[in-house]
């Protein structure tokens, strides 16, 4: 099979607008970027592999001539590299496979939007940042724990590498409207909410965590390609994240409120997590770079935000109509 392969609708009939094309377009925060450039005015073009659909590309973002074609295919003047192995834990077990998307394919993908003259969007993550003395700047000095912040890190500087004007995005643990409730770290907590039975569920309570929604994140992806288009000094790096500070125990109680059920099953685990790839305790990030400029989002509260995700999941469908309406 081709590493690139058109899967549109012969007789579908793209928007005019500014072309943007988005890596890891099937995956969370892939989805809520094309909604957000779609509903803009952009002609949008979305990328997948394995969950590639209509109206998605499939390219194997590993395979150089599949990303020389499809850029030359699609001709962006911006490229969003949400592509990525995210999960800390499975890159520790399946390092060469990861690396080889986080780094090889990000280089790739770097070098090939640099040769069609496109900005460069890279996303990134807080576990590039060692956790022992936040809040952290652009400035920062990374010192990431694990494999996952490692790539994310070399994944970086490749972009800067190939693309000097790209702009990189870190942002922190991600929650959004899912296909699933176990795409994301944070809605995943779901299940353990819902079983509020005599058995206890132990959540940790120590890693501190800014649950951030990935429309937000998506928002601050279409500002800063608008703006970017137009300022050439808008490149280097920013941050962004929520800023409600919460463990999962803390994020799981959220829930449990937020739709009146139990929460007494959940226990506050305060030790650190042994068995899993190392995470920084505390990687908040100052994000007054982005507010600045006049670029960021206000998040909304956690509870409301989280709400609306997960909804569709409870057993009442109902529940929507009297909370929101």
């Amino acid at each position: 099979m081709p590493g690139f392969q058109f899967s549109a609708l012969q007789d579908e009939v793209l928007p005019q607008g500014p072309r943007v094309v988005v890596t890891g377009a099937t995956g969370l925060l892939g989805r809520a970027v094309c909604r957000e450039f779609q509903n803009h005015g952009w002609t949008v073009r979305g990328t997948g592999l394995r969950r590639a659909r209509p109206r998605f590309l499939r390219c194997d973002l590993t395979d150089e001539d599949a990303v020389r074609r499809l850029l030359q295919e699609t001709k962006p003047d911006v490229l969003v590299h949400c592509a990525a192995e995210r999960r800390p834990d499975v890159m520790e077990r399946n390092a060469d496979a990861a690396v080889s998307l986080n780094v090889h394919a990000s280089s790739t993908v770097s070098r090939e939007t640099a040769a069609c003259g496109a900005l460069l969007i890279y996303i990134s993550t807080d576990y590039v940042f060692d956790g022992r003395n936040p809040p952290y700047g652009e400035d920062d000095c990374p010192n990431p724990l694990n494999l996952y912040g490692r790539s994310k890190l070399e994944g970086e500087r490749e972009a800067l590498r190939h693309c000097p004007g790209a702009v990189i995005l870190r942002v922190p643990i991600l929650f959004g409207e899912v296909e699933s409730v176990t795409e994301s770290a944070v809605t995943s907590l779901w299940q353990q909410v819902q079983e509020a039975t005599e058995e206890r569920r132990a959540l940790d309570h120590c890693l501190q965590r800014f649950p951030t929604d990935a429309r937000n994140v998506a928002a601050v992806c279409r500002k800063l390609a608008e703006r970017a288009r137009q300022d050439p000094s808008i490149r280097g790096i920013f941050h962004f994240s929520g800023k409600e500070q919460m463990t999962k125990y803390e994020m799981a109680v959220a829930m449990a409120q937020a739709f009146n059920l139990p929460s007494n099953h959940l226990v506050p685990l305060t030790e650190l997590p042994s068995g899993s790839a190392p995470r920084p305790v505390n990687s908040q990030l100052n994000c007054s770079r982005l507010e600045q400029l006049n670029l960021s989002v206000e998040p909304r509260a956690f509870s409301v935000a989280i709400s609306e995700c997960l909804w569709p999941f409870t057993a009442d469908k109902r529940w929507r109509q009297t909370v929101f309406h």
